[in-house]
C-alpha cells in the first residue's frame, strides 16, 4: 500500500526535512525514462534516413503509369526518348498478348513489346492503320511528327522493314483490336475489326489470334494485387488537396466549434452529437452504395476518357467498394441500436460534461492549445505521405530474364534482334518491404507520441485547477497550459515516449496476431494437426492478453505523469491502483461521458469522410488526368485524419474529466475518504450521479 505522494499537496517535504516552496504540482521532479527518449530520438534519425532512401530511389509516376519495352516510365519527360504526355501503355504485338494469356504459357505479358502513347489506337473501317515503334535510326522523324502521324510511318519503311512488320516483328504493328484506356493502359477489346483483318491478310500478314484470351490477359495484368495496391497509393498522391481540406482543415474547424458549443451549450451537445452522428453514418453508407453501383448509375469505372458506352470493364476496386458498403451497413445498424440504448443515460453524461465545460471556461487556453500538436502533426503527415509514396515506388527497374521468342526489329542495328528483347519490370527487394513497414510503424508511434504529449499537457493544466479547489490562486500559474508544457518537455518526454511505444508495439502485435488467426480461420475453423490447433488457440490467447494490456496502458498513466512526475511504469501502477479502488464510482461517472465523446469524434471524422466523398465525386477526380481508381482509400484517409484531429481537440474534454476524477480519488485516499480540494461543481455532480443511479435502479 503506497503512502501519500506529495505531488498533490501544497508543500513537498525534501530529504533534509525542510519544505519546498515550489508550489502545487511543481515539486522536486527529475527526468524520467531518459533511455527511451534517446531511443525515440534515434528512431527519428532512422526515420529520416529511411525517408531519404525513398526520396532518392522512388518515382511516384511508377504507381500510376506502366513501363515501355526500354524500361522507361510512361509520361516521364526525362526518359529517352522524351515521353512527356505519352502516358498510356500500349502492347504492340497482339499475338504476344494472346500467348501471355494461354494457360501454362511461359511467356509473360511484361515481356510483350510495349510503348507509350498519347491515346489508345482504334482500327479504321476502310483501311489498315499501324502503330510504329519510337522513331530512331533511319526513321528521321521527331517525336512530335510521330505523334502527328498517329504513330504511323509504315509507308516510309524499307522493304525489309515492311516484311518484318508483316511477320509481327516490327517496327510497325497493325491495329486489329479496338482498345480503351483502363487505368493508363490500353486494354484490348476482343472484337477484331473485320475490315482491318481483311486488309492484313491481303497484305500477306501472319495469322493473328482472335480470342477472348487477348482481352483477359491484359485485364488480369491490370487487376493484379500489386497493380491495385499501386493505384490506391497513387490515389493518395492525386487527392492531396482533398486530404488537406477534408482531412485537416475541416476537422480543425468542426472540433473547435464542438468545444465552443460544449462550453456554452453543454446541455444540448450530447443530443446534437448523437443525432448528427447517426445522420452522417447513414450518409457515408449511402455514398458507398452509390459508388458500388447498387443505388443509381454512378458506379466507379476503370475506363478513363470517352469510350463506347457499350464497352464495360470491371476492376477489382469495385469489389472492394461493395465489401466496404456491406461492412458499413453492419456498422450503421450497430451504431443506431447503440444510440437508442444510451438515450436514457445521456442526462448522466451531460452532468459530467458540465464539469469539463467549467474547467474550459476557467483555463481558456485549453481550447487553443491543441493547435500546437495539430500543426506539428500536419507538417509530419505531409512529409510522411510524400515519403511513403516514394518508398512504395522505390523498386529497381530491371530487365526480365525470359527464354521465349520476343524477337523484334531494332531500328538502330537495322535488323531483327532476338537478344535482350525481354521486357522490364519493377523489382522490390526484401529490404524495401522492411523499410515500408518501418515507415508505417513510425507514423503510428509518432501519432501516439504527439497525442500523448497533448494529453499530458492538458492533464497537468487541469490538475493545477483541481488542487486549488477550482479557484484562482497565486500557486497556480497564470498560464497553466504553458507551465505544463515546460514540465513535460523538461522532465517527462521519456515517459511519454515509453508509453506511446508500448501502445504502438502492442497494437502492432495485436494486428499481426489477428491477421494470422484469420488466415487460419479462412482455411478451416480449426486446423486438423495438433501443431495447427496449438498455434490457433495460442494466437487467440495471446490476442486476449494483448487486448487486456492495451486496456491497462491507457491515458490514465499520462494523467499521473502530469500530476506526480513519476516514470511511466510507476504512474501506470498508481493509476491502476486508484482505478481498482474506485472502480464502481468511475464506471458510473465516466462511461457514458466517454461514449458521447467517442460519438463526437466519429461525428467530426464522418463529416470529413462525407465532404471527401463530395469533392472526389466532382469532374476533376472522376475523369481526365486526375481520375482516381477508387475514392475508397482517400476517403478512409480523410476519415482517419479527421479522427486524429478530433482526438487532439476532444482530449481537452476527455482529459479534463479523467484528470478531475483521478485527482478526486487521490484526494480522497490521502484525506481518509474525504476530498479536500474538489471543486464545488464536481461535488455537486457526484451527488447528482448518486441520485441518478438510485433513480434508474
Amino acid at each position: 500500500m503506497r503512502g501519500p505522494l506529495g505531488a498533490v499537496l501544497e508543500r513537498y517535504p525534501l530529504s533534509d526535512g525542510t519544505t519546498e516552496d515550489g508550489g502545487i504540482i511543481r515539486h522536486n521532479r527529475k527526468c524520467r525514462d531518459v533511455a527511451f527518449l534517446v531511443i525515440f530520438i534515434a528512431f527519428w534519425v532512422a526515420m529520416i534516413v529511411n525517408s531519404s532512401f525513398g526520396f532518392n530511389q522512388g518515382n511516384p509516376l511508377r504507381l500510376t503509369y506502366g513501363l515501355d519495352y526500354k524500361g522507361n516510365v510512361c509520361g516521364d519527360k526525362h526518359a529517352h526518348p522524351g515521353l512527356h504526355q505519352l502516358e498510356l501503355k500500349y502492347w504492340l504485338n497482339p499475338n504476344q498478348v494472346y500467348q501471355s494469356g494461354v494457360k501454362d504459357s511461359q511467356f509473360k505479358l511484361s515481356n510483350a513489346r510495349s510503348i507509350c502513347l498519347l491515346d489508345c489506337p482504334t482500327p479504321l473501317e476502310d483501311s489498315l492503320s499501324w502503330v510504329c515503334d519510337y522513331p530512331e535510326g533511319d526513321i528521321h522523324l521527331s517525336m512530335d511528327d510521330w505523334i502527328d502521324r498517329n504513330y504511323d510511318y509504315y509507308e516510309i519503311l524499307t522493304p525489309e522493314m515492311k516484311n518484318a512488320s508483316l511477320q509481327l516483328q516490327g517496327p510497325c504493328y497493325p491495329v486489329i483490336f479496338p482498345s480503351v484506356n483502363v487505368y493508363w493502359s490500353c486494354q484490348y477489346i476482343a472484337r477484331a475489326s473485320n475490315a482491318s483483318l481483311r486488309h492484313w491478310k491481303q497484305m500477306g500478314g501472319v495469322d493473328i489470334k482472335e480470342d477472348i484470351v487477348v482481352d483477359k490477359s491484359i485485364h488480369s495484368f491490370i487487376n493484379s494485387r500489386s497493380s491495385v495496391l499501386k493505384r490506391y497509393m497513387a490515389d493518395i498522391g492525386k487527392a492531396w488537396p482533398v486530404l488537406i481540406v477534408c482531412g485537416g482543415l475541416l476537422p480543425l474547424f468542426l472540433s473547435v466549434v464542438w468545444l465552443l458549443m460544449i462550453r456554452y451549450f453543454v446541455a444540448a451537445m450530447p443530443w446534437i452529437t448523437v443525432a448528427f452522428f447517426n445522420i452522417l453514418i447513414i450518409t457515408v453508407t449511402v455514398f458507398y452504395y452509390l459508388k458500388a453501383g447498387w443505388i443509381g448509375n454512378d458506379a466507379i469505372s476503370p475506363i478513363i476518357g470517352d469510350h463506347d458506352p457499350y464497352i464495360h470493364v470491371f476492376g477489382r476496386e469495385l469489389n472492394h467498394l461493395r465489401a466496404a458498403a456491406i461492412l458499413m451497413t453492419f456498422v450503421m445498424v450497430l451504431s443506431i441500436l447503440t444510440s437508442i440504448a444510451i438515450v436514457r443515460r445521456i442526462l448522466m453524461g451531460t452532468s459530467v460534461l458540465k464539469v469539463a465545460a467549467k474547467v474550459i471556461g476557467e483555463v481558456q487556453a485549453l481550447i487553443i492549445f491543441p493547435v500546437i500538436p495539430y500543426s506539428i502533426l500536419a507538417i509530419f503527415y505531409m512529409v510522411w505521405i510524400s515519403a511513403a509514396l516514394h518508398l512504395f515506388s522505390s523498386g529497381q527497374v530491371v530487365q526480365n530474364n525470359c527464354n521465349t521468342n520476343c524477337c523484334a526489329y531494332d531500328l538502330l542495328s537495322e535488323k531483327v534482334n532476338c537478344d535482350h528483347c525481354c521486357g522490364y519490370s519493377i523489382r522490390y527487394t526484401p529490404h524495401i518491404a522492411v523499410a515500408i513497414f518501418f515507415h508505417l510503424f513510425g507514423c503510428y508511434w509518432a501519432t501516439k507520441f504527439f497525442i500523448a504529449c497533448s494529453s499530458t499537457v492538458i492533464a497537468g493544466s487541469v490538475a493545477s485547477y483541481y488542487w486549488t479547489r477550482g479557484e484562482t490562486s497565486s500557486e497556480v500559474p497564470v498560464l497553466p497550459v504553458f507551465d505544463s508544457m515546460k514540465r513535460l518537455i523538461r522532465y517527462s518526454l521519456g515517459s511519454v515516449a515509453l508509453g506511446s511505444l508500448i501502445v504502438s508495439f502492442v497494437e502492432s502485435i495485436r494486428f499481426i496476431l489477428e491477421s494470422f488467426r484469420r488466415k487460419l480461420k479462412v482455411t478451416e475453423t480449426t486446423p486438423d494437426s495438433w501443431f495447427g490447433k496449438m498455434v490457433y488457440h495460442t494466437s487467440q490467447g495471446c490476442l486476449r492478453c494483448v487486448e487486456w494490456t492495451i486496456k491497462s496502458v491507457n491515458r490514465n498513466a499520462y494523467i499521473m505523469i502530469a500530476i506526480t512526475g513519476k516514470s511511466f511504469c510507476r504512474s501506470s501502477a498508481i493509476a491502476t491502483e486508484l482505478i481498482m479502488n474506485n472502480i464502481l464510482r468511475l464506471v458510473r461517472l465516466n462511461v457514458i461521458g466517454d461514449v458521447i465523446l467517442f460519438l463526437g469524434k466519429l461525428f467530426v471524422s464522418l463529416s470529413s469522410a462525407v465532404f471527401g466523398f463530395l469533392v472526389l465525386d466532382t469532374h476533376k477526380y472522376s475523369s481526365g488526368h486526375n481520375k482516381l481508381s477508387s475514392p475508397l482509400l482517400p476517403v478512409l484517409v480523410c476519415w482517419t485524419l479527421g479522427y486524429v484531429v478530433a482526438t487532439l481537440f476532444f482530449a481537452v474534454v476527455e482529459m479534463s474529466i479523467d484528470t478531475l476524477i483521478l485527482s478526486f480519488c487521490q484526494d480522497s485516499e490521502e484525506h481518509e475518504g474525504t476530498a479536500q480540494f474538489a471543486p464545488l461543481l464536481l461535488m455537486e455532480t457526484l451527488n447528482e450521479q448518486n441520485d441518478m443511479q438510485r433513480l434508474t435502479q
